[in-house]
C-alpha cells in the first residue's frame, strides 16, 4: 500500500470522535479508499469487519431491515464473516454504501449504540434518488479522498525530501535555477502523464511501462462509463464526461452543453451534470459574477468548466478512441513539446491540486468593450479577505493581458497575484510566476 496524506485524518477522527462519529470518505473508485481504509483497520483496531456492499449477499443486505435487536445484528454479523467484535477495538466498515441505503440511516443507531467504530465509503451517494427514503445520519464526519497528489506520487517512487525543498523555496520565493527546474517539470510531468490513482501509480512502478500504465486508466474510465450508464441509461452523463477535453480546448469561457447534447443547455440537465459531480471523477468551476470575498455566493450556475479528478485519466481520454501506438500525447508532454491544444493539461492540473488542497473552484470572465474582447482569468481563490487570481500559461508566459487587465479593475481586491508556468520561480512586485509543481503549497 502507498502512503497517503488521509491516513493521518483517519487517524484524528478515530482520537478525537471516540466513537461518536462515524466516518464517511467520498472519492471516485479507485481512488484507494478501500484499500487505506482496510490498511487502517488492521493497524490500529484488534478487528474489523469490511462489507463491500457492490458484492454483499442477499443475507447481509437484510440485516439492515431490522435494527430492533442490535445483539442479534452484531451476532449475525461475527457469524457471516467469521470475525469477533471487540468492544471499542473494533471497526466495521461500509464499503461503497452507496448501494445499500438503509446502512447508511443505520449509521444514527449504531453510533448512538456505541460499542464499535463505522467507516463508510462511496460515491454518487449525495444525490437525492440515492437517499430520498431515507434519514441522513447527523453521526457523520464526511471527508474527500483525491487521487494521489504530486507529493505522494513521490513518496510511491521513493522520493522523501523533495517536497521539503520545493516548501521551502516556495516560502522564501528563491528561484530553484534552470538545470533544477528542468529535473523537476521533468517529473512533475511525468506525474502529470500517470496520474494519481493507485492502481496506475502501482502499473508504472512494477512495468516502467507507459502502454500498460495506459491500458490500466482505460479500464478505470470504461469503469466509469459503466457507472454513467447505470445512473442514467440514456448516455447523457457518459457524453458530458468524454467530451470535457474537447471543451476545454475550444476558446470558450465555459462548458457549451449544446454542443454535447443537441437541444440541451445547463439548466436542463443540471440533475446529470449534479450527478456527474457527485461521481468525484470530475471538478467543477463556476464562473463568478463578482470576483471578490463572497465568491462562493456569486457564482452562475449555469457557467461553468468541467475538468477531470486525475489529470493522468485526462491524458488518456484524450486519445481514448486511438490506440496506444498512435498517442503521441506520452512522448510530447513528457519531451515538453505540447501543442496549444493540449495546453489544458496543465490547467486541469492546477484544477486538480487546487481542488485538493480545499479549494472550490472559481474563474472570472469579463468583456472589455473598449478593446473588443473578453478576458478571463483561469482561477480564483479567496485569501486574507481579497481574491487571488491565478492564470496558467503553458507557454509564452511574458504575455498575460487578462492578469493585467483584472488587475487594473480590480486592483483595490487583490491579494496576490499567481502566473502558472513551466519556467523557474520569479517574483515581480507582487505578481508571482510559479512553476506548476508548486501549486501545492497555494493555500
Amino acid at each position: 500500500m502507498f502512503k497517503r496524506k488521509i491516513y493521518t485524518e483517519l487517524l484524528d477522527w478515530k482520537n478525537t470522535s471516540n466513537g461518536k462519529t462515524a466516518l464517511l470518505i467520498e472519492g471516485a473508485r479507485r481512488v484507494g479508499k478501500s484499500t487505506i481504509v482496510e490498511a487502517f483497520a488492521k493497524q490500529e483496531y484488534k478487528s474489523y469487519i469490511l462489507i463491500d456492499f457492490t458484492f454483499a449477499t442477499t443475507r447481509t443486505i437484510e440485516l439492515f431491515d431490522d435494527l430492533h435487536d442490535l445483539d442479534y445484528f452484531f451476532l449475525q454479523l461475527q457469524l457471516q464473516f467469521h470475525v469477533d467484535l471487540h468492544v471499542r477495538n473494533s471497526l466495521i466498515i461500509f464499503d461503497e454504501v452507496q448501494f445499500c441505503p438503509k446502512a447508511r440511516q443505520a449509521i444514527k443507531k449504531l453510533v448512538a449504540d456505541g460499542r464499535y467504530d463505522y467507516i463508510e465509503t462511496g460515491s454518487l451517494i449525495s444525490i437525492k434518488k440515492h437517499v430520498e427514503n431515507i434519514l441522513i445520519p447527523s453521526e457523520e464526519r464526511a471527508i474527500e479522498m483525491f487521487p494521489m497528489d504530486f507529493e505522494e506520487f513521490l513518496w510511491a517512487l521513493g522520493d522523501n525530501t523533495t517536497t521539503n525543498l520545493l516548501q521551502q523555496v516556495y516560502f522564501e520565493k528563491t528561484p530553484l535555477g534552470d538545470n533544477l527546474n528542468r529535473y523537476l517539470m521533468k517529473q512533475f510531468r511525468l506525474y502529470m502523464l500517470v496520474g494519481g490513482m493507485p492502481q496506475v501509480v502501482k502499473a508504472y512502478i512494477d512495468t516502467n511501462n507507459f502502454k500498460f500504465v495506459d491500458n490500466v486508466k482505460r479500464d478505470i474510465i470504461k469503469l466509469y462509463e459503466n457507472d454513467f450508464y447505470k445512473i442514467d441509461p440514456t448516455g447523457k452523463i457518459s457524453m458530458l464526461f468524454e467530451a470535457i477535453p474537447a471543451e476545454l480546448s475550444k476558446a470558450s469561457s465555459r462548458y457549451q452543453v449544446s454542443s454535447v447534447l443537441k437541444n440541451q443547455r445547463a439548466a436542463t440537465i443540471s440533475t446529470e451534470i449534479a450527478e456527474l459531480v457527485a461521481s468525484k471523477t470530475v471538478l467543477i468551476s463556476y464562473h463568478s459574477n463578482d470576483p471578490s470575498t463572497g465568491i462562493a455566493t456569486n457564482l452562475n450556475l449555469e457557467q461553468f468548466k468541467l475538468f477531470l479528478a486525475d489529470t493522468g485519466l485526462m491524458v488518456t481520454l484524450m486519445f481514448k478512441d486511438k490506440s496506444f501506438t498512435d498517442n503521441i500525447i506520452y512522448e510530447k508532454l513528457l519531451s515538453n513539446k505540447l501543442s496549444k491544444n493540449l495546453g489544458v493539461l496543465y490547467e486541469n492540473i492546477v484544477a486538480q491540486t487546487l481542488s485538493t488542497n480545499g479549494h472550490k473552484l472559481f474563474y472570472y470572465a469579463f468583456y472589455d468593450t473598449t478593446q473588443n474582447r473578453t478576458f478571463e482569468i483561469d482561477f480564483l481563490i479567496a485569501q486574507n479577505n481579497k481574491v487571488s487570481p491565478i492564470e496558467v500559461k503553458s507557454s509564452n508566459y511574458r504575455i498575460h493581458k487578462s492578469m493585467d487587465e483584472f488587475s487594473i479593475k480590480y486592483s483595490d481586491r487583490i491579494n496576490s497575484r499567481y502566473i502558472i508556468h513551466t519556467k523557474d520561480l520569479k517574483k515581480k512586485g507582487d505578481l508571482v510566476y510559479l512553476p506548476v509543481y508548486l501549486t501545492q503549497f497555494i493555500k
